[in-house]
């Protein structure tokens, strides 16, 4: 039997034009957007150059929504789901896309600027799975906004422009780290010594003649924060108090690269999961006329387990479905749990690609690999398959059936050996509801660092299996 072409083997020249050109829109995207909030406001961007109209409009409006309509929601400004209406009604089901806009990083506490040795510093808190000692030593950007009382809201972006200054946590020389190399990994940096340099210059207190003078002066202490504190005032406008009603991340700085002397894969900080939300994002608003109606859900809080009233498990998405049937004519309690229960979900996650450097944590057999095309994990979890969503055999058959007609390059995987590890998605949140889910994303290397590996080809495959997805009729 004839072996199998994959992607690189089997793309036409027109296809590798169309892999280039996701490939270059998608590294201006990870760049660009390294926050939920960045990516919500680009998400709004698209949706509404692409004809989509907000939900919270509508209602005010007293409209009504018919097929082809394109809808979009938005929630806190961390959360979006677009939805284009298809033929049969919303209670038959939908196809679903979600994925999740967050990732790990490190969060600027509240009370977070103090100095010490002549520094001035940020104190942080890790969000998400991180090894810790990967965040020690590499150029960082500061990324979010300040509220203040008024309701200002200051946008906050620096360390990625050429001329920004960036920041970085610092590191035990090796001269001195006889006693820091013999710690376990989880040891070596812990979660307190995080905190991001910021400053070194004192402020300087034009008309003192000497330090003498300035020391009942409050400025005349810690004058490296009262220079940054200055610095603030000056640019923003805010002051020290504003940081505890800030949201403030901590990022790798600097833009997305192609990486591989044949410029095969993308080196960047984000791919889980943003490598499955562009494209997810990219194949609804493609979306042609549909017979079922296409949703894509791009959230957040899933690196913290998809809570909170932004995460997957709170009710945002359900509230938007019923108002959806609400303003389609159809809706009452029951229906919208017919709907839900109808549907089918790709839960688009990135799943751990197979690194012969570590080749004794995966089954490889049964491990995907970068390049082979977009993968598909039955079931996540840990252990005995806990906390997982094990997707339904005939669901798979059906979604086999779907992609082989539209010629999508695909594989099957697991996350790593039995009893190696493990991790979650949002899959078992939206199968409550009933519906079908799969996991269904790109493989990638690196998963939680700062920088994370993906293959072009892989980001490829996954747009056209999202494409052939919306299309279908469901099982």
């Amino acid at each position: 039997m004839e072996k199998k072409k994959i992607t690189w083997e089997a793309y036409s020249t027109r296809q590798i034009g169309e892999l280039d050109t996701l490939s270059g829109e998608y590294i201006d995207f990870i760049s660009r957007c390294k926050t939920e909030r960045e990516c919500t406001d680009y998400i709004v961007e698209a949706a509404e150059a692409a004809g989509f109209s907000e939900l919270d409009a509508l209602i005010r409006s007293g409209g009504r929504i018919k097929e082809g309509d394109r809808i979009y929601s938005v929630w806190m400004n961390k959360s979006v789901a677009l939805f284009k209406i298809g033929k049969k009604p919303i209670i038959e089901g939908m196809n679903i896309l979600g994925a999740h806009i967050d990732s790990p990083r490190l969060d600027i506490k509240q009370k977070p600027l103090y100095e010490d040795g002549g520094l001035a510093y940020l104190d942080t808190h890790y969000y998400g799975g991180v090894k810790k000692y990967q965040w020690v030593t590499i150029p960082l950007a500061l990324h979010g906004v300040i509220v203040k009382k008024d309701g200002t809201t200051v946008i906050v972006n620096i360390g990625e422009e050429e001329d920004d200054p960036v920041f970085f946590v610092s590191d035990l020389l090796i001269h001195l780290a006889s006693e820091q190399m013999e710690k376990k990994a989880n040891k070596v940096v812990e979660g307190e010594a995080l905190d991001i340099i910021i400053g070194n210059k004192p402020l300087v207190i034009k008309g003192r003649a000497s330090k003498e003078e300035d020391k009942d002066d409050k400025k005349g202490k810690d004058r490296v924060k009262s220079n940054i504190l200055d610095i603030l005032k000056n640019t923003y406008d805010v002051e020290e108090d504003d940081f505890i009603s800030a949201e403030l991340e901590v990022v790798p700085a600097g833009r997305a690269r192609e990486a591989g002397l044949d410029r095969s894969m993308i080196l960047g900080y984000g791919h889980d999961d943003r490598v499955c939300a562009y494209p997810s994002l990219r194949a609804i608003l493609k979306a042609g006329n549909v017979e079922r109606s296409a949703v894509c859900i791009l959230v957040d809080k899933e690196e913290i387990g998809s809570v909170g009233a932004t995460g997957m498990k709170s009710r945002f998405f359900e509230n938007m479905v019923a108002e959806i049937m609400n303003l389609s004519g159809d809706y009452s309690e029951l229906l919208v749990r017919r709907a839900l229960a109808n549907s089918c979900m790709l839960s688009s996650d990135v799943s751990a690609g197979f690194d012969p450097s570590y080749a004794n944590v995966f089954d490889k057999k049964n491990a995907c690999i970068l390049g082979n095309g977009v993968v598909f994990n039955k079931y996540t979890g840990a252990r005995g398959k806990s906390g997982s969503n094990d997707a339904n055999a005939e669901y798979i058959a059906y979604l086999r059936n779907i992609l082989d007609k539209d010629k999508v390059t695909y594989q099957t995987a697991e996350l790593g050996r039995v009893d190696a590890g493990g991790g979650g998605t949002i899959a078992y949140i939206l199968a409550r509801y009933g519906m079908n889910v799969i996991d269904s994303g790109v493989a990638v290397l690196n998963m939680h660092a700062p920088w994370e590996c993906i293959s072009k080809a892989d980001l490829y495959e996954a747009y056209r299996c999202y494409e052939a997805f919306l299309k279908g009729q469901g099982v």
